[in-house]
């Protein structure tokens, strides 16, 4: 009985971890990763790069979603969403956090110097601390622009990506980035509506909690048609053909009817459908990006 009981707190406390790495927010991440190493070249990516790149990149966001488990652990006790997170609930030690994101920390830098290029992994280190520095210890308790500010920080995965193969910063990779930083404020925003009483109760300065909801949804509806915009830059500048042009239209297109059904409230529960949806949103499109790609080198 004793073997059972021990060997079940070891997987709790395997959990615990990985759920401080906020996984499901660093598998995003990382298809965006994937998306911008592929984009950069005609040729294959060396199993390598690919591997140990997108491991490099992973840990490091890794490393930062712990730090934001410790500097919010406050936040995150008032929020419903977030109480029972494992920093937030004593399941795990700050110190104890704030160790495992260092060791995180280097053993990506150390993946990205020994396999991809110093360009990468400095890119990857100022990115980790935009987000666990600038934006979680800064900007989302001092401005209602926080998400916009700070937004640079989690839209950098595909300038990563791009860069671990090519060891340079271009054009393409720039306008990929600049897609997500586009995206994140309705994204976010969408969320911040819903969760609107708990930031206000944690005293954080969402946009809704601060100039209303209103407001907030006319913020997203423009935002929505702006980010639309950028997404038809890359068959704009030949980055990506019709196949692309064509996924980026009807996936826009989508993302608009929610942000407009937001904007009117015109069905139940339209701010978190709508945050779900720019999921679903982000990730077809990359893929969209990925398979255009591949059609036109074999056209």
């Amino acid at each position: 009985m004793a073997t059972v009981l021990q060997a079940h707190q070891e997987r709790a406390l395997w959990r615990d971890y990985l759920e401080l790495t906020k996984p499901r927010v660093v598998l995003l991440m990382l298809i965006t990763s994937l998306v911008g190493m592929f984009l950069a070249t005609r040729a294959g990516v060396s199993w390598q790069v690919l591997l140990f790149g997108n491991l490099g990149i992973g840990l490091c966001a890794g490393a930062a979603a712990a730090v934001n488990h410790v500097v919010d652990r406050r936040i995150d006790s008032i929020m419903a969403r977030t109480h029972k997170r494992p920093v937030t609930a004593g399941r795990v030690t700050p110190a104890a956090a704030l160790t495992f994101a260092f060791v995180l920390a280097l053993a990506g830098m150390f993946l990205l110097l020994a396999f991809t290029n110093q360009l990468a992994a400095w890119l990857t280190l100022a990115s980790l601390l935009g987000y666990a520095v600038l934006y979680t210890g800064f900007l989302k308790r001092a401005t209602p622009q926080n998400i916009v500010i700070g937004g640079l920080a989690g839209a950098a995965p595909p300038l990563l990506g791009w860069v671990a193969v090519t060891g340079q910063v271009s054009a393409e990779p720039l306008l990929l980035v600049l897609i997500i930083f586009a995206w994140t404020p309705p994204h976010f925003w969408a969320l911040a509506i819903h969760r609107k009483e708990e930031y206000a109760k944690a005293d954080i300065p969402m946009l809704p909690v601060t100039h209303g909801e209103h407001y907030t949804k006319v913020h997203i509806l423009l935002y929505t048609c702006m980010m639309i915009a950028v997404t038809l830059l890359p068959f704009a500048i030949h980055m990506s053909g019709l196949l692309y042009l064509l996924c980026a239209v009807l996936l826009g297109a989508r993302f608009l009817f929610w942000a407009s059904v937001l904007y009117r409230d015109s069905r139940p529960h339209a701010a978190i459908k709508t945050f779900r949806y720019s999921i679903i949103y982000l990730f077809a499109l990359f893929i969209a990006l990925l398979a255009d790609h591949y059609l036109l080198l074999n056209l």
